[in-house]
């Protein structure tokens, strides 16, 4: 019975809500469960995780972001919008390529936030989407969380948790609990996996080296895909007004506005464009 509950939990892990329009479940049925602990066993032999890794990842980090928060739906082509202009970002990058593509949904939130998974799923919350005054900002938003992903920012945590000597002693006691140390090695490196991101993505957040290499990069990915890089500066200014009133959020997982205005400001002046921003204008109003 103990191991029937712990492959239960297992599988449980993989089940993801049918979001992005992604599969919700693991192809394949029992086959596809079996290559997904193939998976997992070829993660733990590298020294560095794939694009694959980074997918089953995600996935699964989206499914628990998708317990905190409520999917919005009531503006289909708000999603839509927000999608387009993450393509267009992404085609401009140097990083295009990514297992199962990049996919952006708005959280039914009216705080300000942002998180994107390794496995290219990007949230953004209602309250910060109605905050922005024109498509450059949200464009803003979106190429930091592309930053987040093309930097992997988030599989960095689970390198780090290679060398935690606590995960060999929970995956050991693990072992002991189901008498199968293969299957119990696996689940508990993921799980713990899983845990970590969530918690980063969620509750502490990126460390503010990283936000700062995040906010650097989304200023490259602007300015190569035509959009204003002084965007970026003015979503910060936004979150510095309401900072102080609004708990949650960009509060919790991420440096003060004034100390990113600050690192940022020295690099858009590197990256001056021309202005288009009136060529969209109508779409964004439209939108």
């Amino acid at each position: 019975m103990k191991k029937l509950l712990i492959l239960l939990s297992i599988f449980a892990v993989f089940v993801c809500i049918s979001v992005f329009n992604l599969e919700a479940q693991i192809p394949g049925g029992s086959q596809g469960f079996t290559e997904a602990l193939s998976w997992m066993d070829s993660a733990f032999a590298q020294e560095e995780a794939t694009s694959l890794d980074a997918y089953y990842l995600g996935r699964a980090v989206a499914a628990n972001i998708l317990t905190s928060y409520m999917q919005y739906t009531g503006n289909p082509e708000l999603t839509r919008y927000l999608n387009q202009i993450c393509r267009t970002i992404v085609i401009n990058s140097n990083f295009p390529e990514l297992y199962n593509g990049y996919h952006v949904m708005i959280l039914d939130s009216p705080e300000f936030n942002a998180l994107a998974t390794p496995g290219g799923h990007i949230f953004i919350t209602k309250g910060l989407v109605e905050a922005c005054n024109s498509e450059d900002m949200l464009a803003a938003i979106i190429a930091h969380e592309l930053a987040h992903i093309m930097l992997k920012h988030s599989l960095s945590i689970i390198e780090d948790m290679r060398f935690y000597d606590e995960m060999s002693a929970m995956a050991d006691r693990a072992v002991q609990f189901a008498g199968n140390t293969e299957a119990a090695a696996r689940f508990t490196y993921f799980r713990n996996s899983v845990a970590a991101t969530v918690d980063v993505l969620v509750k502490n957040g990126f460390s503010q080296d990283q936000e700062f290499e995040a906010d650097e990069g989304a200023i490259v990915l602007l300015a190569a895909s035509g959009y204003n890089p002084e965007a970026l500066l003015e979503i910060l200014r936004i979150l510095q007004i309401v900072q102080g009133s609004q708990r949650g959020g960009f509060n919790d997982t991420h440096p003060s506005p004034d100390q990113r205005i600050e690192n940022a400001a020295r690099y858009v002046r590197q990256y001056r464009v021309e202005d288009t921003r009136s060529y969209r204008v109508l779409r964004f109003k439209n939108k």
